[in-house]
């Protein structure tokens, strides 16, 4: 597989030579749809809380008789069945979100969205990527020399001129290599890797 390698302007200067198992593959939507909710499911907290009948705040006097009053039966205001009463099954913190997706299925769905990136020319090469002083406005100019703007670049190693300049931009994302997940991959309409992220992300998907 031939990947795009382009220089400081953005332009294409030559080829690189990727494997085809990992940005050659097929695009199997149901294994990536699989994935992306996963990731966002086991990154979720359980952080809502709702009442139950015993917690809500109730007098436990029997609202109206037993009897004689032409309406069911009621023992207590916390009933479920009643306004303001608690929830039968209510959520709690202690919720847990996460989803099991076996390793092959992790790795297969990550080059499924490598491979489609590529196809799609989302997904460029490049040799390096520094600054020479963590500023955002010398890491802003770049992007722009380079004709980018929201993209999600990948390096082999983050390099602390690169991880403080990037984070006040809003649309651009540095990661580092082993760190790439399904989400960034596909929620940005640019990615770059760097020609180190490329040889340690096959070094992990082999």
């Amino acid at each position: 597989m031939e990947l795009k390698l382009i220089n400081d302007q953005g332009q294409a200067a030559a080829t690189v030579t990727a494997s085809d198992a990992l940005f050659g593959r097929d695009f199997n939507e149901a294994l990536v749809h699989q994935v992306v909710v996963a990731y966002q499911a086991n990154a979720r907290a359980g952080n809502r809380k709702q009442k139950d009948r015993e917690e809500v705040h109730h007098s436990t006097k029997k609202p109206f008789r037993q009897k004689g009053t032409g309406r069911a039966r009621a023992g207590m205001t916390s009933s479920p069945l009643w306004r303001g009463g608690g929830r039968i099954f209510p959520n709690t913190p202690e919720e847990n979100f996460t989803q099991k997706v076996n390793r092959k299925m992790y790795r297969a769905g990550l080059a499924a969205i490598l491979s489609q990136l590529a196809r799609e020319d989302r997904l460029v090469v490049i040799d390096d990527f520094t600054i020479e002083a963590p500023k955002t406005r010398l890491f802003a100019q770049k992007l722009k020399a380079m004709g980018l703007g929201s993209v999600l670049l990948v390096t082999d190693s983050l390099d602390e001129n690169l991880a403080l300049a990037a984070r006040n931009l809003p649309n651009v994302l540095v990661l580092e290599a082993q760190q790439a997940d399904p989400v960034s991959l596909v929620r940005f309409p640019k990615v770059i890797f760097t020609k180190g992220a490329v040889a340690k992300i096959e070094e992990m998907l082999a």
